[in-house]
Formats: C-alpha cells, structure tokens, sequence
C-alpha cells in the first residue's frame, strides 16, 4: 500500500519571518536581529551600496525611498543620504521597534506591514532585495499589484547561474528557489510584469558560489 506524502501547508509569513528572527535561522553575528550573510558578507554589500549609491545620486533632487523587507538595516543605513525620506519596511514587529531605536536619521522611518497584504507607503523609488525569493507566487503577485505606485524599481534577486526555469512555486519562509533550480524573474509566467524599461544595476556570485545575486533598475508605467 503506498503511503500518500504529506503536503507541507503554509505557515503565516508573519509567523514564519518571527521564527526566523527568534530562532537565529539566518545566523546570529551577536545581535538581537541578524538578515543573513547576505546583508552582511563584505563582497556582497560592498558593490550593492556602491551601485545604488551611484544611482541615488543621479537624481537632480532627492527621492522619497521605500524600503521593503529591510530586514536589519545593515545595508539601508547607507542608502538613508541619498533620500528625501527613507521608509524602512518590513513584516516583523519587533525588528520595526529595534531599528526604529538603533537608526535615528531625522528623513527615517519605519512601518511594520505585511507588503503583500497591507498599502504600501507613497514614494518614487522602492527597493526590494532579496526579499521576493522568500515569497510564495501568490504573495509575490499581490505585491506587483501594488507598484504601480512607484517610478523605480531596484530589484535584487539570488538566481541560479546560466538558464533556469524560472518563478517555481514555494511555501512562503527562509528558503528560496534555488533549492528547485529556480528563481524569480517578474517579466516571465505567471507574473507577466510590464515595465517601460529594465537595467542591469550589478551581477555579482553568491557567497556560497551557487548561483548569482543580480540588481536589475525597473523603469515603471
């Protein structure tokens, strides 16, 4: 008689990001709150805030930035300069209480939303790093729903290198695609993302060397 395997339901992404805070599933780095090796390995941030600086400052007056899933805010305490107002964003209450205490800019603010769920702040630009990967279809196409609000899009995403089958479907939490061979790509099936122009900001090798970690600038309708 064959066994049928059981399905893995969905926990609450709230719930999920919780556990991942709380029970230090991305690393520890002796901190209350840690995002990961990916907001925090050198070779990895380096380039990115270099990139986005670069970018930031081309604009003839500062934008309003949006920040969403900005986990510890090791990276977008960089970013806060080149903003008007930079609105850090993310799912988990008490790290929206944490950094809203450890980063006191006078043009900083954070919420604490679901983005997949909740109205997203007004702003030009919005940023979302390596945040999607962690997202469900549903969840990832509830978001895109929502950006219309915005001019700019700076996307960053753990893709595997070379061709892949793209935006396979996961449970929402601390894994991504990669696992499936997979990652996210917006303008492919089911999403159908429509953009007026697309830019690759920075490519640059995952630090487990699985894959790539790529930046791409949306120019939205």
């Amino acid at each position: 008689m064959n066994v049928k395997q059981k399905i893995k339901e969905a926990w609450p992404t709230r719930e999920a990001m919780k556990q991942i805070y709380s029970m230090k599933l991305w690393g520890d780095n002796h901190s209350d709150f840690y995002s990961g090796i990916g907001s925090h390995h050198p070779e990895l941030v380096k380039p990115y805030i270099e990139a986005l600086s670069s970018y930031l400052q081309t604009f003839k007056s500062a934008p309003v930035i949006c920040d969403l899933g900005c986990g510890d805010f090791n990276i977008g305490k960089h970013l806060v300069q080149y903003a008007e107002t930079y609105i850090g964003v993310d799912i988990v209450e008490e790290l929206i209480d944490y950094n809203s205490r450890t980063f006191t800019d006078e043009n900083l603010e954070f919420r604490c939303l679901d983005i997949a769920v909740d109205d997203l702040p007004a702003a030009e630009v919005v940023i979302l790093r390596q945040v999607l990967q962690h997202l469900s279809n549903d969840e990832i196409h509830n978001i895109l729903t929502k950006l219309s609000h915005y001019k700019y899009l700076i996307l960053t995403e753990h893709l595997p290198q070379g061709e892949f089958v793209p935006n396979k479907e996961i449970i929402s939490g601390q894994g991504t695609r990669l696992k499936k061979q997979s990652g996210v790509n917006l303008l492919a099936p089911p999403f159908h993302f429509k953009v007026k122009e697309e830019k690759n900001l920075l490519t640059i090798p995952s630090e487990d060397h699985k894959g790539v970690i790529k930046t791409t600038l949306y120019t939205l309708y």
